[in-house]
């Protein structure tokens, strides 16, 4: 009998949301959301194995959130609803450029000790990020995830997306972004994270500067911008799609991420190639996350659709 290969999982781990679109100063959409979340979502549509870790509210809304991911093929074994809490809203304001400004209704996250971490096997993808990854609530959990993570021989792929809103916590909050960097493969950010955090938009400086002394792979976008890749052997850069008319850009940031780990997971690229890529590799895999950064920006959905997921996995395949 042929030995049945284990296919490769996306594990992400965050935040839910309720994120109410408004543009002209009235609600055009209201969708479930969160950094991580919005990523998985993607992710789940292309049919890539998947989970998300995380919580909500045991209400109407962490109900839905609960239904929608299931609906788009992510697993939640690890996703609880919480009896007793509120789930939390934000409200994002669009612009005319689809750029928004956002409020936040929320509450800090928390993962008690008694919550159940993802298992995770060699080449399967890790993927965290934002307030979630760094807050005191969720710190010893998620230290104990990137050890097994590291042990297992997994891909750890780290988005700091790091808001203005937490800039006065920066100084407690830069030792767990340093240790997080440093269980990681990989780690993305945009522009804007790092002038709020270290005051300058330059890649190459924000690489050699505060990245590589932690993780040897970076990935630096900046929206319309070029894609910078900062790895020992040097830098690479690459073009963003172009979109001529663009909704909102909500979800553009989350579905470079969920573009990226997709194809990770469908080129075959384990951890120990993704160490060595080549040009080539990064171009293949860059272009398959502007990809679904560029969708995302055409719709106020914080996802990419279905049939773009398939259509353009396959492609890349």
């Amino acid at each position: 009998m042929a030995e049945t290969v284990r296919k490769r999982s996306v594990v992400g781990i965050g935040e839910t949301i309720l994120d109410i679109i408004f543009q002209g100063g009235k609600p055009v959409a209201a969708v479930p959301g969160g950094s991580c979340f919005n990523s998985i979502v993607s992710v789940g549509r292309t049919g890539t194995p998947c989970f998300f870790a995380g919580y909500s509210a045991e209400d109407a809304v962490g109900r839905q959130t609960l239904g929608f991911l299931e609906a788009n093929g992510v697993r939640t074994d690890y996703f609880e609803l919480r009896p007793g809490e509120q789930s939390c809203v934000s409200l994002a304001f669009l612009n005319e450029r689809g750029d928004a400004d956002y409020i936040f209704y929320k509450f800090r996250p928390t993962l008690p000790p008694s919550y159940p971490l993802p298992q995770l096997q060699r080449d399967d993808v890790l993927l965290l990020g934002s307030y979630f990854a760094v807050c005191q609530g969720t710190r010893s959990k998620m230290r104990q995830l990137l050890t097994e993570a590291r042990e297992s021989g997994a891909i750890v792929y780290y988005d700091l997306n790091f808001r203005r809103s937490h800039l006065l916590e920066l100084p407690r909050l830069l030792p767990p972004i340093r240790y997080n960097m440093r269980h990681s493969t990989v780690v993305r950010g945009s522009a804007d994270d790092f002038e709020i955090m270290y005051r300058t938009r330059d890649a190459e400086e924000i690489y050699h500067e505060h990245i590589s002394r932690h993780c040897p792979l970076f990935i630096c976008t900046d929206g319309a911008g070029e894609v910078t890749v900062c790895t020992p052997r040097g830098t690479l850069r690459f073009d963003a799609r172009r979109v001529d008319k663009v909704v909102s850009t909500v979800g553009a940031g989350d579905n470079f991420n969920a573009g990226l780990v997709c194809a990770l997971i469908h080129e075959g690229i384990t951890l120990k190639v993704l160490t060595s890529l080549t040009e080539d590799g990064w171009q293949r895999v860059i272009g398959t996350a502007v990809a679904f950064a560029a969708e995302a920006c055409q719709t106020t959905d914080n996802y990419v659709s279905r049939e773009f997921a398939l259509r353009t996995i396959t492609k890349a395949i």
